[in-house]
């Protein structure tokens, strides 16, 4: 992505979760980079394309970071924590990514509709990890689809863990809690 396009795409996150999609124009975005339309449109040809470019790159760096880390380990339970870190990570890193995923994926228009078809890949990913967990009996039965949504939908909740506390949050300490209070809890005993 050339220096122009990061622009671009910084203003945009940073607009589109402060303001809402609906509540930022093009104009908005071209004074914040300080870039001319015709520049913007050299780059994207409309709004829509610059959010969808948004949530896809946004979802493809969880999705990399997570294979990269996940290929290296054997462990399905290691497995998990890493997926947890580094989804904790990048909300907390991405937090105006973040924001636009969560507040995007309710509704039916075609944001929304964008938003739940990244996230649903994101967390089949996270199934496909539980299901291999569950058949190699390193993790406890169930429904891999609950199992896999639970984790993406507890690992946001330090999200929102934060936005109540604000100030500086200690990653490992939150990671470390989440560990004992989730993550243990799905080794199956031995």
């Amino acid at each position: 992505m050339n220096k122009t396009k990061r622009k671009i795409f910084e203003a945009s996150m940073k607009l589109f979760a402060d303001k809402g999609y609906d509540g930022t124009s093009i104009e908005e975005i071209t004074a914040t980079v300080g870039v001319a339309k015709g520049t913007l449109y050299y780059h994207f040809s409309s709004k829509e394309e610059i959010f969808s470019f948004l949530v896809e790159e946004g979802v493809k760096l969880l999705k990399n970071s997570i294979s990269i880390k996940t290929s290296k380990m054997d462990n399905t339970i290691d497995k998990i924590r890493a997926i947890i870190l580094i989804q904790i990570k990048i909300l907390f890193k991405y937090e105006s990514f973040m924001t636009i995923i969560l507040s995007q994926i309710w509704g039916q228009d075609s944001r929304s509709q964008l938003c739940k078809k990244y996230v649903f890949e994101y967390i089949q990913m996270i199934e496909e990890i539980v299901k291999y967990g569950i058949e190699t009996g390193e993790i406890i039965s169930g429904d891999s689809n609950i199992i896999a949504s639970g984790i993406f939908g507890f690992t946001c909740s330090s999200y929102i863990y934060k936005m109540r506390h604000g100030g500086d949050i200690n990653i490992n300490e939150l990671f470390s809690e989440v560990d004992n209070l989730f993550i243990k809890k799905l080794a199956k005993a031995k």
